[in-house]
């Protein structure tokens, strides 16, 4: 038999694609080769949808933890090194023409001790001008009941509002740590007017939110505020206008954006993520290497097949591919089988976080140590991509050995012994 010629556009004839299908639909008395093929179909596919699952989580709690954060303390932070100050008129002007530049609102954050009836506890106290709250979707979009604050009224955190038993149309006193003229911390009764469900653990359990004459005149800070809070079109452009914010400063007015606040704490979760990646890609490597030991099973097994295919006329390169493609079957089967069900997965994150919980009894993303009220999930096509290319890669490199030593094998040694 003359070596099959390949077809036009293909890379394996109808005749390999043939013989590698029957390798890998083994007989009964070879049945060993094929649980060790399913096994790798089966490593494979669930490396890569746990792979792509756990991606998928660290880019959802990063993207919305990000934006949840960023809405509460602005893309840009001016401050002074000296304290409270009043923001002057000329550097308000220049601020607000910036390009990309959204809003310049001034700000106060301070803190506070809440009590109401037999609950007492500290507090982030957050000040805006009523317009400005408004303006901003982290807490117009995050009131689960009653309004926004102006005037005296102040909206608290729903977590917060829980443990303390605090309804709507309910009196809170805040105790502020200044102290006043009569040398004791000066206290201020405030209604609630609003509950804000903020969708993180912190916030939603600490935050008090008021209106900026309001907190001036708790805090006692006439017409100073503590920060000047810029909001861009995109907070990823805070970096690069950073500078831009610096020159048009007064002295000694200093300024931050957010990845200088926030920095250190995405750091530690884009290590955290690089780690699980690595040790997840463990699984695709192991599944790779069943990939191998089973190729070399299936050369030893098929040793006489091979050698009469060679003494039909059957040439090494066609043998090579035939096993190429018994391999590389194995791995783009599963890898595309681990890309649907961990795709699947991503995409009801929630939900099997929700089922865990109620079969177990057991919350196994507690919001006060991740953050988080709910478990977030995002699926970056990009990513899908480079790990099904990677997979398919490994698994195509792991065919290469078994592959080469199917082509090397010598007909007459092979049929020597049978």
């Amino acid at each position: 038999m003359a070596e099959t010629k390949q077809k036009a556009g293909g890379m394996f004839s109808a005749v390999e694609r043939w013989i590698a299908g029957r390798y890998l639909r083994a007989r009964r008395q070879e049945g060993f080769i094929s649980v060790i093929a399913g096994f790798s179909f089966l490593g494979i596919t669930l490396g890569v949808a746990t792979l792509l699952v756990s991606l998928a989580v660290f880019n959802g709690f990063q993207r919305d933890l990000l934006s949840r954060v960023l809405g509460f303390q602005g893309h840009l932070m001016v401050f002074s090194p000296n304290g409270p100050f009043v923001p002057p008129a000329d550097d308000m002007r220049r601020l607000s023409a910036l390009p990309g530049m959204a809003g310049v609102m001034p700000a106060i954050d301070g803190q506070g001790l809440l009590s109401i009836r037999d609950y007492a506890g500290g507090v982030l106290v957050k000040a805006l001008n009523a317009a400005d709250i408004a303006r901003r979707p982290a807490f117009a979009g995050s009131l689960k009941q009653g309004t926004l604050p102006a005037g005296d009224g102040v909206a608290i955190g729903a977590k917060l509002a829980e443990r303390g038993g605090i309804k709507l149309g309910d009196r809170i006193t805040l105790l502020s740590p200044r102290i006043g003229t009569e040398g004791a911390p000066r206290s201020r009764s405030f209604p609630v007017v609003g509950i804000l469900a903020l969708g993180v653990s912190e916030f939603d359990a600490t935050l008090v939110l008021m209106d900026l004459p309001a907190a001036q005149s708790f805090f006692e800070l006439g017409e100073t505020i503590t920060t000047l809070e810029l909001m861009l079109d995109d907070p990823a452009k805070a970096p690069g206008l950073h500078p831009a914010v610096s020159v048009s400063l007064s002295e000694p007015l200093l300024a931050q954006d957010w990845q200088q606040v926030n920095g250190a704490f995405f750091s530690v979760i884009e290590t955290q993520r690089n780690v699980v990646t690595l040790i997840l890609a463990m699984i695709v490597i192991v599944a790779a290497f069943n990939i191998i030991s089973g190729m070399i099973m299936m050369v030893q097994d098929k040793g006489r097949e091979i050698a009469i295919l060679r003494t039909m006329g059957a040439g090494r390169g066609m043998v090579l591919r035939i096993f190429l493609l018994s391999g590389a079957s194995i791995g783009i089967a599963g890898t595309a089988a681990g890309v649907a069900l961990g795709v699947l997965a991503s995409h009801h994150v929630e939900d099997v976080r929700q089922l865990v919980q109620a079969v177990t009894g057991t919350d196994p993303f507690n919001a006060d140590i991740y953050y988080l009220s709910t478990l977030p999930s995002w699926t970056d096509p990009v990513q899908v991509a480079l790990v099904a290319l990677s997979s398919v890669a490994l698994s195509f490199v792991a065919t290469l050995y078994p592959s080469w030593r199917a082509a090397r094998l010598d007909p007459v040694e092979a049929l020597r012994y049978e």
